[in-house]
C-alpha cells in the first residue's frame, strides 16, 4: 500500500484574516495549571511547545467567564480584570514563536460545585432548569435577571480577551455544561421562551450570548462555537434529531456573529445519522458556509471517555491518518482538533508531515488523568 498523502493537510488556510500555516488545531484540554485563573509558567511552557511542534493555533483549556457562578475550581483558568495581564504574557509567548491562541469561553452551568469555603460559594449554581442530567437535580434555574448577568459576563471576558491578545475566542456549547443544557431538551425545561421542546427556544440564550461577545469584540475578530451531541452524563444525548434541525442551530448561531462551527465528537470517523458517512463535522460542512472543525479520537484507537475511565489508548498510526486525510479531501471539514495524540506527543504534527509514525510517543491516561478525574468522573474542555 502506498503511504498516506499528507500534503492537503499541510496546506495554508486562512479565517477571517488570521493566515494559518496547516491545518491541525490543538483544541482545549482541561490541565488545571492556573493559580487564581491564572496560566502558570507550566501551562505557558505547554502551548509554546505544541506550537513548536507544528500545531498553528492553540484554543486555551476552558477559561471561567466574569460571573460569580462561572466556577469554583481554584485551579481553572478564568478571564477577569485580575487575570488578563497574566494571559497577555500567554498569549504573546505563543505568538513569539510563530502561534496563535484563542480564549474559551466557559461556564460550568449545573456541573458547578456548591458550597464551600471559596470567594465565590455565596453565588448559586445555576442552569436553565436546575438540571445536571436526566434525573439529577443540582442548584437552580437561572432567572431572566441572572440570564442577562450571564450573558454580560461572557461579552467581559471576550473584551478582555480581546485586550489581552488572543486571535480569537471560543464560546463553549458542548459536554454538559451550561450553554450545553440550554440546547439539550432534557436538561431545559423552561417555559418563558427559553426552552423546552422547540430548538429555536432552547438557541436563544446561546444565541444571545455570542451575539453579545460578537459586539464585544467587534466585527474583526475571529468567533467560535464549540457544539457537541453527546455530553459526559450521556454518550448518546442528541441536541439535533436530524440535518434539519443541525442546520437551524447552525444557521441561529451564524446568524447571532460566529464565524466558525467546532464540532466535537468522541469519534471524527463516526456516522451521524443513518445513510451517510459523514460525521457531525461532515454533515456540519454540507450545511453552512462558515469553516469547520473536526475533532475526536485523532491518531488514537479509542475514545476520550473510554480512554480516560476504562483502557489506555492505542496508537492509529498511518492508517488512522489516512482514513483523516480521505475525510478532510472529502471536504467534511477544514481544520482537525488533535487533543491527547498531541499531549503524548508535542512532536505529533511534524512527525505525522515527516511519516514518522513509528516515532511518535504514545499518550498514556497519566498524562492527563492526575488532573482531570474527580468523584463526578471527568472534567473535559
Amino acid at each position: 500500500m502506498r503511504s498516506a498523502d499528507t500534503s492537503p493537510l499541510f496546506t495554508s488556510f486562512a479565517v477571517k484574516g488570521l493566515k494559518l500555516h496547516n491545518r491541525f488545531v490543538m483544541p482545549g484540554m482541561q490541565r488545571q495549571w492556573c493559580v487564581d485563573g491564572k496560566p502558570v509558567p507550566k501551562m505557558v511552557d505547554y502551548y509554546r511547545r505544541r506550537v513548536l511542534g507544528g500545531v498553528p493555533l492553540v484554543i486555551t483549556e476552558s477559561c471561567a467567564v466574569d460571573h460569580a457562578s462561572s466556577t469554583q475550581e481554584k485551579t481553572y483558568a478564568r478571564m477577569t480584570e485580575a487575570t488578563v495581564e497574566a494571559w497577555a504574557e500567554c498569549f504573546a509567548a505563543v505568538r513569539d514563536v510563530g502561534g496563535h491562541m484563542f480564549l474559551q469561553l466557559w461556564h460550568e452551568g449545573a456541573v458547578r460545585r456548591e458550597g464551600g469555603d471559596g470567594p465565590d460559594a455565596h453565588a448559586p449554581t445555576l442552569s436553565p432548569s436546575g438540571i445536571r442530567s436526566p434525573g439529577r437535580l443540582q442548584g437552580r434555574a437561572a432567572s431572566l435577571e441572572d440570564l442577562a448577568d450571564i450573558r454580560d459576563g461572557f461579552a467581559r471576558s471576550a473584551l478582555l480577551a480581546k485586550q489581552a491578545g488572543a486571535a480569537g475566542v471560543e464560546v463553549h456549547s458542548c459536554h454538559g455544561y451550561l450553554l450545553d443544557l440550554f440546547l439539550w431538551e432534557a436538561t431545559n425545561q423552561r417555559d418563558d421562551g427559553y426552552g423546552g421542546p422547540e430548538l429555536t427556544a432552547r438557541l436563544r440564550f446561546p444565541a444571545e450570548v455570542v451575539a453579545a461577545v460578537r459586539a464585544a469584540v467587534g466585527p474583526d475578530m475571529i468567533v467560535s462555537f464549540r457544539f457537541s451531541q453527546w455530553k459526559q452524563a450521556d454518550y448518546d444525548a442528541k441536541i439535533v434529531r436530524d440535518p434539519g434541525e443541525l442546520k437551524v442551530l447552525l444557521d441561529v448561531i451564524s446568524e447571532a456573529g460566529a464565524d466558525l462551527f467546532h464540532a466535537s465528537t468522541r469519534r471524527f470517523f463516526t456516522p451521524e445519522w443513518p445513510d451517510s458517512s459523514m460525521g457531525l463535522a461532515g454533515w456540519t460542512k454540507s450545511l453552512t458556509t462558515r469553516p469547520v472543525i473536526a475533532c475526536g479520537s485523532v491518531g488514537v484507537d479509542t475514545d476520550v471517555m473510554d480512554n480516560f475511565l476504562v483502557r489506555e489508548a492505542q496508537r492509529t498510526g498511518e492508517a488512522g491518518i489516512r482514513e483523516l486525510v480521505r475525510r478532510f479531501n472529502e471536504h467534511e471539514f477544514d481544520l482537525i482538533s488533535v487533543g491527547r495524540a498531541n499531549i503524548g506527543d508535542p512532536d505529533w504534527v511534524r512527525k505525522v508531515r515527516d511519516g514518522r509514525y513509528e516515532d511518535i510517543c504514545a499518550f498514556t491516561r497519566q498524562d492527563i488523568m492526575p488532573v482531570t478525574r474527580n468523584k463526578d468522573g471527568v472534567r473535559l474542555s
